[in-house]
């Protein structure tokens, strides 16, 4: 088991999200054509219980021992650094990178668990230094999530990020050769991902909830809409003079719920690059979870879809 590393899953992935109280899960299989499959989608309440004994009532009832598990770390208890890849052997990249971002997290490198992300580059030029990301986190943590799903008896592979997970999705939703934007609030706020080819090359939080973008008061939603607006141009900025090799096609907005509050008429009419909203229903066979097409329920499983849809990851 490690982070996002080198793994695949027989019979596609089970992958558990804990979201706001309650424990998530979601069973993906891959068919040899044809859309991905939702097979599973099931939420137990924590009620107050331990993590484990909540995700052990959930599995008894769909009988998850026998399938790879993947899960995510929240936002608040990582972090995804940009760094530039040092010039070392492929077998000392981590070793050079924890000494790269020992300046930047508030605990040792002996507590951190590191793992690394390599960010495309253009093949063409020889002279820019590549980029990667550096996942970094609390060995402890890891170690909590593993003792975690011990107790429930669960297979637990992979510990995966947010970032990875809407990657996931990015990938299903692509144009050959171009480049996506793709944005997606919850309760703990934005992030927005710029994917190519099925790699990430960009990722920025958006300090924006679900719930402010959906204020009853027009004035108020209308202020968080221009903060989101300003946080995307800004990211596609950034993305256009870094990436230049690649073009942006759209920016498609990720379910809110059954209404978006006007969410992507404000950025259709304010990003020079065009907008649509993601019905997840589109690009997934949701034909044994008819629920998942309402947009309330993409909403809430939203990460836990992602996650799901995991691939076996590229070798560094």
């Amino acid at each position: 088991m490690g982070w996002f590393g080198k793994s695949r899953a027989q019979g596609g992935w089970r992958a558990v999200h804990f979201q706001r109280g309650d424990a998530l899960a979601v069973h993906i299989e891959r068919p040899a054509s044809g859309q991905p499959v939702v097979s599973l989608l099931a939420s137990e309440p924590m009620g107050g219980a331990k993590a484990a004994e909540a995700l052990g009532r959930m599995a008894r009832s769909w009988q998850g021992q026998a399938l790879a598990c993947t899960t995510a770390v929240s936002a608040a208890n990582y972090e995804f650094l940009p760094v530039d890849a040092p010039n070392v052997p492929a077998a000392e990249l981590k070793s050079a990178i924890a000494w790269t971002v020992k300046s930047m997290i508030d605990f040792s490198n002996e507590e951190a668990i590191i793992d690394v992300l390599s960010v495309p580059h253009d093949k063409s030029s020889s002279q820019r230094a590549r980029s990667m990301y550096a996942v970094v986190a609390r060995a402890t943590l890891a170690n909590d999530i593993q003792r975690c799903f011990q107790e429930a008896k669960l297979p637990l592979q992979v510990i995966d990020i947010p970032e990875m997970a809407q990657r996931n999705i990015a990938a299903l939703l692509e144009s050959e050769g171009r480049a996506l934007a793709l944005v997606a609030f919850d309760a703990d706020g934005g992030l927005l991902t710029l994917t190519s080819g099925g790699e990430l090359f960009l990722a920025r939080r958006i300090g924006v909830t679900g719930q402010q973008l959906l204020a009853s008061k027009l004035e108020e939603r209308t202020a968080w809409q221009e903060a989101v607006a300003l946080e995307i141009q800004r990211s596609l900025d950034h993305f256009g003079r870094q990436f230049s090799w690649v073009g942006m096609e759209r920016l498609l907005v990720a379910p809110l719920g059954d209404s978006d509050g006007g969410l992507v008429e404000f950025l259709a009419a304010n990003l020079d690059t065009p907008v649509a909203a993601l019905d997840l229903a589109t690009v997934l066979d949701v034909s044994r979870v008819p629920e998942l097409n309402s947009l309330q329920t993409q909403q809430k499983y939203f990460t836990t879809l992602g996650l799901a849809l995991r691939h076996e990851e590229k070798v560094l």
